[in-house]
């Protein structure tokens, strides 16, 4: 894949101030955010078959509605303490194979500890169920921080353990799609 070189501007216009970083975004955009829990109760880890089951049914409903029929962006991180990346994991190469580094973001400037992430960056034609090994490390808190993308970087999928954030163009998408799937929201009146 050859990543555009003006993506990075690209995303930077649409969801300005913040990096490709997904848990920045909710403060920011949270006219365009809402929430989804991976299981009833707001439990935050599958125990069971049947509850991953569950987890990966709400994950890839909600992908499809995003993405049905589309290429997406797929992007995951790995941090270190240096500005240049090291050699990815062999679980993360697993997790997202074929990604080639996109940027690096410094997201912790403290000169005691300096901390980067590096966003690598993958174009995959979505359908429901390419994704689950990478959701279900995201659901097992294996693996944080992915993204996954319309072209037009107007809609972002956040899994995280426990759930998912969403993104979407317009505060009016963002109550449509939270209304099809009330069941699965928090309690908390933060949305949290």
């Amino acid at each position: 894949m050859t990543i555009p070189e003006d993506l990075l501007r690209c995303w930077h216009e649409q969801w300005h101030p913040c990096d490709p970083i997904g848990h920045e975004l909710r403060g920011p955009h949270r006219e365009r955010w809402v929430r989804f829990h991976s299981l009833p109760k707001s439990q935050r880890y599958a125990e069971t078959p049947a509850e991953y089951e569950i987890l990966l049914h709400r994950y890839n409903t909600v992908l499809d509605e995003l993405f049905a029929g589309e290429d997406v962006y797929l992007l995951t991180p790995d941090w270190n303490d240096r500005p240049a990346p090291d050699p990815r994991p062999a679980d993360h190469a697993a997790w997202h194979p074929g990604a080639e580094h996109w940027t690096s973001v410094c997201t912790d400037n403290d000169p005691e500890y300096r901390a980067y992430t590096h966003l690598y960056l993958s174009r995959v034609s979505w359908r429901p169920g390419c994704l689950d090994e990478l959701l279900r490390a995201a659901a097992d808190d294996q693996h944080a921080g992915a993204l996954i993308m319309s072209l037009d970087l107007t809609r972002l999928h956040h899994p995280y353990d426990g759930g998912q954030d969403i993104f979407l163009p317009s505060t009016a998408d963002r109550d449509a799609l939270r209304d099809r799937h009330a069941a699965w929201l928090s309690k908390h009146p933060g949305g949290l």
